[in-house]
Formats: structure tokens, sequence, C-alpha cells
């Protein structure tokens, strides 16, 4: 710890500086991945409601949030296979 007081002043903004940019690259490759992970998507709100749910929403709202979760459930059935065929391909790479 002797170092540390040996530094010449000033030196602690460095220690912000370098910080503050990690945290700046780390939030760019969250919003990156939330992004091709189809994170941004506003009907995911739909996603919470099941069929109990019926009475609780209007009909439009009932009926867009049945289109999302098939929608949704069309959309993971893709996202398996592109996987399956992924590792498939490395498999025999």
């Amino acid at each position: 710890m002797q170092w540390i007081q040996s530094l010449p002043d000033g030196w602690s903004i460095y220690v912000w500086m370098i910080a503050g940019a990690a945290i700046i690259i780390a939030a760019i490759f969250a919003i990156r991945w939330a992004h091709q992970n189809e994170q941004f998507d506003e009907d995911i709100k739909y996603l919470v409601f099941d069929e109990n749910d019926r009475d609780k929403m209007s009909p439009e709202d009932f009926a867009k949030s049945r289109e999302v979760v098939k929608q949704q459930i069309k959309r993971r059935e893709e996202v398996l296979k592109e996987r399956a065929a992924h590792l498939g391909r490395h498999e025999k790479g």
C-alpha cells in the first residue's frame, strides 16, 4: 500500500476514467446482446397473459396476446432448429 501513497497527485482520475470506459463498453455489449436476442419487442408485454386472463382484458388485447404467443412459439421453434443445425455442422467439422 506504500506505493499508492508514492503516486503523484491526480492519479485517481485515471482509475475513474478506466472504470467509466469499462462500464460504457459493458453497456454497449449488453445492448448488442439484447438486440441480437430480440429483447426490444414491444409486444413482449403480452407474454405474461394466458387463457385465464380473458376476463381481465378487452377482446382486442386478448386476441393480440394469443397472436403474440403463437408468434413466440413459432420463433422459438425456428431458433431451436437453427441451433440444432448449427451444432450439427460443428460436430461434423
